[in-house]
């Protein structure tokens, strides 16, 4: 498996079908190749569905469909995963806090897992070897050729290998991209309550897409909460009597967190706009099914929420 290589084949697929996707590519002077999926041109939901596989690093097939939260309905991202912890935490997680002068985006997608910047990898062991590295950005600014420079050597590759995936928070495809984060999520968070995710061998999860919004922090407090509030996912593992899945499953879920119940936004600003103030372990699906393949027992904890899922959507 090779993630970069992977994401570099949707990523292609997107620039073939940029114009029917409402996307748009360019070249820089330094050779770095972005796309931008929603700054300068509105993006679709196709376009997010494909930004959403390439954060898989191409290890997890995203589909658009629709869901009922109660007495409403949405569409929906689906995620399908096998290879769940290189998919997920070493490549869709949105570890890497790039910062260059006065640029600032969060960085996630296989190129992660060439700059191993973040501990998680030593932690997890994994290593990539690539001359192709393909990030997303989620940024409303295009990266100037300083930073794409950055990047490109933080992994290792000359900048005519990378590959700048570009979406504001608030446009269609950051809402389907962070939809289709559901299962991540779910695995950073099992991750975080000190269970092995290499023993996590297939992950399924769905949640609803936000509409949306009118600017970038009420877009992350909406997108956020379509997984806290009403995102579902399932896990098979195989897991050891060690591991005691039934009292694991009870802390996964985000009602696990004293900070449950209020729609993120508000919570964020009651805090200050502090994510240090925010509770961790609030970030995490709605409900989550844990199956042990040994056994064939279901370990099921949390449940939807669509009264906090309306007023953050002020529906």
């Amino acid at each position: 498996m090779n993630l970069n290589k992977g994401a570099l084949k949707i990523f292609e697929e997107i620039v073939e079908r940029s114009e029917e996707l409402k996307c748009s590519v360019s070249e820089q002077s330094n050779g770095t190749t972005i796309l931008d999926t929603g700054i300068n041109l509105p993006g679709s939901n196709e376009a997010g569905r494909l930004v959403g596989e390439i954060c898989l690093g191409g290890a997890g097939k995203v589909a658009i469909t629709e869901m009922a939260i109660g007495d409403i309905k949405l569409p929906a991202a689906s995620v399908k995963v096998e290879n769940v912890t290189e998919a997920t935490l070493c490549s869709q997680y949105a570890g890497w806090t790039v910062k260059v002068d006065k640029y600032f985006a969060m960085a996630s997608g296989p190129a992660r897992a060439l700059s191993r910047v973040e501990k998680l990898y030593k932690e997890l062991g994994y290593t990539e070897d690539s001359d192709v590295a393909v990030v997303v950005l989620e940024t409303r600014e295009f990266p100037p050729e300083e930073v794409t420079k950055y990047i490109a050597d933080k992994c290792g590759v000359p900048t005519s290998g990378l590959y700048v995936v570009v979406a504001p928070t608030a446009c269609l495809v950051g809402s389907v991209q962070i939809s289709a984060r559901v299962v991540e999520v779910g695995v950073h968070k099992l991750h975080e309550l000190k269970f092995d995710p290499w023993k996590i061998k297939k992950g399924e999860g769905i949640a609803p897409i936000a509409p949306i919004a009118k600017n970038d922090s009420r877009a992350m407090g909406v997108t956020n909460d379509c997984i806290l509030y009403a995102g579902s996912t399932s896990y098979d593992v195989d897991a050891s009597k060690s591991d005691k899945l039934a009292d694991l499953a009870k802390k996964v879920p985000s009602s696990s967190s004293k900070q449950y119940g209020t729609p993120f936004y508000d919570l964020f600003k009651s805090v200050g706009f502090d994510f240090y103030q925010v509770d961790p372990l609030l970030f995490s699906p709605a409900q989550v099914v844990i199956k042990d393949i040994k056994s064939g027992k279901e370990y099921k904890a949390g449940e939807l929420n669509p009264e906090v899922l309306k007023r953050s959507l002020g529906l």
